[in-house]
């Protein structure tokens, strides 16, 4: 019977709903028909291919043997493989597939499929049906699916900056994209030399080039598409001797197994980013070397001006004119990051004339590496069907964390319109970490966003509990306690705190170590998230002495989050290990801020307190109004900007610092991309009047100047030319220290609890009242076995009197005790330092 025949009727249906949960298939089948009937297999009976079958490939049968005992005796269930010409739409496309699971009364599995691919992929869809119980059967529902992918070409671009992934990293991408029916991995990292400048046109060394040839091997064994991308545009030079390079690398790639080639023109300026210069070089290598191979995909490129924020010049158009219609171009939507949608691919390809090659970026975290990216893929329209010639991720540096996004990336390409961001990521977690999903989903959820960004790119966040925790802090904020919504988020937090310890059980230890920063951090945002809901119980009674102690409780647990920060995934452009940054821990540290402002203000209209000058970034430059300031211990500066940085005459950027810090010295990486002419730096004390920094020279794209006037406390960067200036943004920082010229006892008086005044063990502090008729509030800090005794004189009779003695915490000395004594002494009458945060 012909294939057409058989299906006539299953293009009609849908998925059978079955009286019990039937096996999961991800990436969901275009049609599915199954039955709670089962074919069984016994341990010992197996499965055998049949005398009539299409010999499989090694790939197939190593799939299939890891579930399926393949055996050859009589009487053992077969699968017959047949070649079959799908020549009518939707299935007359590479890696379509059909299984019939026992149609007849034959224990039979039967598999269509034109190519090599769609029977890898059938192949892959049977063990995924597969389930085996305590006695070792396997056994498999009955029915059938017709299944093909709607995007041709789906999977990954390694395309990000930072720490490439390592080569074991990339075999078991491999792997996971054989599994997920993806079937492209762009070998495109920018931190790759070979790659990219300065030594594209060199080949790779031994080492280097043997883990190619391997990955090419693993790449076919999985039916993935190694494409191999070159970028050259950093310092090409338009000749012929260029060009015979670019071809040269191209045939030392083809000799280590490469079939499938890229070329990028992203993040580049100047010369190198010409649309017919590039185009005549793209032309020349589809006629000479692409057309000449019998064996090789079509070209890619990636255009300078790979999104429409940027496309302000006929640029796209030169591509779409002149470019071969074979060639391939890549596009990451309406800016750098962005969602995916219809009416943007209709507007690109209009230019370009041709479906664009989507290069979406996400989750790749290369602008905010202090993030994780593990929330649910969304943001991807579904009615492109035809407007995308491929689909390919970029992920983030950690490949392993990366899966939750690729997973949704493989539902998506594969069938557009069953979809669903949120059943696929439940999915993703449950097949990611079987060990521990509820845990994981509870750490993936609450790592979505990418922070504040200079892309504007934001994500949903801790989505289910946004609603509660709104209702907590509207209460809050009015002086209220809403108990309800205080056990939900104190149950929440409770089950962050728990998680890490759950999700470590699992057997993957790549993933664990990829995590195991923010895991540390999660843990103490859910003891934060927990002490932060006491603390407001505990102020809700009106005792400041247990409102005091909790406070610093918290403050505690936030200075062990900072310090993880600090300390903990320091790369040199986002470092630091944030986590919930969108909800959780905001809604952590506005608790810990408005409790402190409550202690030190009892007018319930005070909102502020009363800072001597925070850190900021300075710039009238819109594509660094939006960048988060990096700030560590010391140090205060700008994120790495990966794309080109372009100042208009006149503007600036640069960074402002603490009053009561000094800079003790200035350092920039800027190497030029363009006119440098007009570059001055310049320093102010207030961020009004500007004077030139003196000692940088004038040729110097990277620098460190270690002595800063002592009265700066801000530094910029000026264009002073008639003409743009570009730039790469590699590093703009400031490291500064404590003036020391602050008396440190103002202090006790800044109206900022953050701040102390430190009195060492055994030493003594006179301070006086500054109103005589009122009482005298203390906020104290120091180690549980603290002792602090305050004495005062009386100015009449000259009397010492003991006002206070014991523990460093909260101490109100009441004015009727105080009587007229105006000068007070306090003692550390204990072992070890203690803090005086506040008088008042």
């Amino acid at each position: 019977m012909k294939f057409h025949l058989l299906t006539a009727a299953l293009f009609v249906g849908g998925i059978l709903q079955a009286q019990t949960p039937l096996p999961a298939v991800y990436p969901q089948p275009q049609e599915v028909v199954l039955s709670n009937k089962q074919l069984l297999l016994s341990p010992d009976q197996g499965i055998t291919f049949a005398e009539n079958s299409v010999k499989p490939d090694a790939d197939v049968v190593r799939i299939l043997s890891e579930v399926f005992p393949l055996k050859t005796q009589a009487d053992a269930p077969s699968i017959l493989l047949v070649k079959e010409s799908f020549k009518e739409a939707p299935l007359n496309r590479v890696g379509a597939y059909a299984i019939f699971i026992n149609q007849t009364n034959k224990k039979e599995i039967q598999i269509y499929a034109q190519d090599e691919t769609g029977f890898f992929y059938a192949a892959q869809t049977l063990t995924q049906l597969a389930t085996r119980d305590s006695s070792g059967n396997i056994t498999l529902p009955t029915g059938n699916i017709i299944d093909y992918p709607d995007v041709a070409y789906r999977g990954t671009v390694e395309g990000f900056y930072g720490d490439p992934w390592s080569h074991a990293d990339r075999i078991e991408q491999l792997r996971f994209y054989g599994r997920m029916k993806l079937n492209t991995y762009i070998y495109g990292p920018k931190d790759d030399p070979y790659h990219s400048s300065p030594n594209w046109r060199k080949p790779y060394p031994e080492k280097e080039a043997a883990q190619i040839r391997e990955l090419t091997q693993e790449a076919a064994a999985n039916k993935v598409n190694f494409v191999w991308a070159i970028h050259p545009g950093q310092d090409i030079q338009w000749t012929k001797e260029d060009r015979m390079n670019v071809l040269n690398k191209f045939e030392k790639m083809y000799e280590l197994g490469v079939r499938s080639f890229a070329v990028f023109f992203d993040d580049i300026s100047g010369e190198g980013a010409k649309a017919d210069k590039q185009a005549d070089l793209l032309n020349f290598l589809q006629k000479e070397f692409v057309k000449k191979k019998t064996d090789v995909h079509p070209l890619i490129m990636c255009p300078t001006e790979y999104n429409r924020a940027w496309a302000g010049s006929d640029y796209l158009d030169v591509l779409g004119r002149t470019l071969d219609p074979s060639i391939q171009i890549m596009w990451t939507g309406n800016s750098v990051v962005a969602d995916i949608t219809r009416e943007g691919l209709e507007w690109v390809n209009r230019r370009i004339q041709r479906p664009a090659y989507v290069w979406w970026n996400f989750p790749v975290s290369d602008y905010c590496r202090d993030h994780l990216l593990m929330g649910p893929a969304y943001g991807l329209d579904s009615d492109v069907t035809g407007a995308m010639s491929g689909f390919v991720s970029n992920p983030m540096e950690r490949a392993e964390a990366s899966k939750v996004a690729l997973f949704g990336v493989a539902g998506y390409a594969w069938n557009l319109q069953a979809y669903s961001p949120e059943k696929s990521f439940d999915a993703a977690c449950r097949y990611l970490l079987p060990e521990a999903p509820e845990a994981f989903r509870t750490f993936c959820e609450n790592n979505c966003d990418p922070g504040a960004n200079g892309h504007r790119y934001r994500r949903e966040e801790s989505a289910r509990y946004a609603d509660t925790a709104e209702t907590f802090l509207k209460a809050y904020r009015a002086r209220n306690y809403n108990k309800d919504a205080a056990a939900v988020m104190n149950q929440l937090f409770a089950e962050i705190a728990a998680a890490p310890e759950v999700i470590k059980r699992s057997r993957n230890m790549a993933l664990i170590d990829e995590l195991s920063p923010w895991l540390m951090q999660f843990r103490l945002l859910g003891m934060a998230g927990q002490e932060a809901i006491a603390l407001t119980r505990i102020e809700k009674t009106g005792n400041r002495a247990a409102t005091w102690q909790a406070y610093l409780a918290l403050a505690s647990r936030l200075n062990q989050m900072r310090i993880v920060d600090w300390s903990q995934n320091q790369n040199p452009y986002q470092p630091g290990v944030k986590t919930g940054s969108r909800l959780l821990t905001p809604f952590v540290q506005e608790i810990f801020a408005q409790s402190g402002r409550r202690l030190l203000f009892t007018d319930a209209a005070e909102t502020t307190s009363a800072r001597t000058g925070q850190a900021a970034i300075l710039t009238d430059v819109e594509q660094l109004k939006y960048q988060p300031l990096k700030e560590g211990k010391n140090q205060i500066g700008y994120n790495r900007l990966n794309e080109v940085l372009r100042i208009e005459p006149g503007q600036f950027f640069g960074l402002s610092w603490e009053l009561q810090k000094e800079a003790t010295a200035f350092q920039f990486n800027l190497p030029k991309s363009g006119n440098l002419s007009g570059r001055v730096f310049e320093w102010s004390a207030d961020g009004n009047t500007w004077q030139p920094l003196k000692g940088i020279p004038a040729d110097k794209a990277q620098f460190t100047l270690e002595k800063v006037p002592s009265q700066a406390r801000c530094i910029r960067m000026r264009n002073t030319s008639d003409q743009q200036m570009q730039i790469n943004l590699n590093l703009f920082a400031v490291t500064t220290k404590e003036d020391t010229s602050i008396d440190p006892a103002r202090l006790m008086y800044d109206k900022n609890l953050e701040s102390a005044n430190r009195v060492a063990a055994g030493a003594q502090l006179t301070f006086e009242r500054s109103n005589p008729a009122a009482s005298l509030e203390l906020f104290l800090s120091g180690m549980p076995n603290s002792r602090v005794v305050i004495k005062g004189n009386s100015s009449r009779n000259g009397t010492e009197q003991t006002l206070y003695a014991g523990p460093a915490g909260y101490i109100l000395l009441k004015a009727e005790w105080l009587g007229n004594i105006e000068k007070l002494v306090l003692q550390n009458a204990g072992d070890a330092e203690i803090h005086i945060h506040e008088i008042q």
